[in-house]
């Protein structure tokens, strides 16, 4: 820090990961709702989690911050103090980065990382036959935000909730476990909802999916009012923000799968199929063409 640019040097046996995210204020969070430290926090995890998907490291990041000077004294030290621990968490330094005033919070996040050569696992190479899974519980995070939104008091289980959404975790150790073990045909992290990432795997690896419906690890609305409860179906399949894995594992490496990795669970949802439909499977065996209900930039603000 403190020099025109940063120096990298990739280490010999290395692969250099590069990603970016934006994170942009009344479409990804609120200021009257979203303390500054979670905003921080948030804007680097966003980014790192795609690191996590390849099987990678971070190494650094660079910070792009666009804010209203009204916002330079007390919400920019929170902002800041969330980034911090965000990066000693994920073990990512700052390396540099720009500032500039703007009406808005605008956040944009470079991150580089690496994975060892030959080893980063791709959404590319699912194959039929495949077992799909994914890791944690989906919908949380969704849950988490609409629980904030409303103004409930969120204590118990609904703090848990709310944490997931404003401080969520990249599955990191997950990803780098699975590509040294080379476990895995294909990973992608859960950013937009089950829904919407799906497709994108199997699109990008030239095939189809079939979703058991009884086991999606549903988060429960139970907690919630009942004006806030929701399916938690749909928020399972169409709920962003979850950052968790979703990966393809051939049946011969199954039995290397454990149902838990470090308290995370890790639930066989599917398997990855012939052709190009994506369908959801009742207990019936009835089956239902997946429609793409997760979030969509162009469509509208989270």
């Amino acid at each position: 820090m403190g020099d025109d640019a940063a120096l990298f040097a990739p280490r010999v046996g290395w692969e250099t990961i590069l990603t970016c995210d934006w994170f942009l204020e009344d479409t990804h969070f609120l200021r009257g709702k979203h303390p500054a430290d979670a905003v921080g926090w948030k804007c680097l995890a966003r980014a790192v989690s795609d690191i996590a998907a390849m099987g990678g490291r971070p190494r650094c990041f660079l910070l792009s911050l666009a804010l209203p000077q009204t916002l330079t004294g007390h919400w920019l030290d929170e902002f800041l103090g969330g980034l911090r621990r965000a990066a000693r968490k994920f073990c990512c330094s700052l390396a540099g980065g720009d500032t500039t005033r703007r009406r808005e919070i605008l956040i944009n996040v470079t991150v580089v990382g690496e994975v060892r050569k030959g080893q980063a696992v791709l959404r590319s190479g699912a194959k039929p036959n495949d077992v799909i899974y994914v890791s944690g519980r989906l919908g949380e995070a969704e849950l988490g935000f609409r629980l904030l939104r409303s103004g409930e008091t969120l204590a118990g289980a609904k703090g848990s909730l709310l944490k997931k959404h404003l401080y969520p975790e990249p599955r990191l150790a997950l990803g780098q476990w699975l590509a040294e073990k080379g476990l895995p045909t294909a990973v992608m992290d859960l950013s937009d909802g089950l829904s919407s990432d799906l497709p994108r795997l199997c699109t990008a690896s030239g095939v189809g999916a079939r979703i058991e419906k009884a086991k999606l690890p549903i988060v429960s609305t139970a907690a919630t009012k009942r004006t806030e409860r929701s399916d938690g179906l749909q928020l399972a399949l169409n709920g962003g923000d979850d950052y968790e894995l979703l990966f393809t594992v051939p049946r011969r490496n199954v039995s290397h799968i454990p149902r838990s990795f470090r308290g995370v669970p890790l639930t066989s949802i599917g398997e990855i199929t012939r052709g190009r439909a994506i369908v959801l499977r009742d207990k019936n065996n009835r089956e239902y063409e997946l429609v793409v209900g997760g979030w969509d930039p162009f469509r509208g603000a989270k």
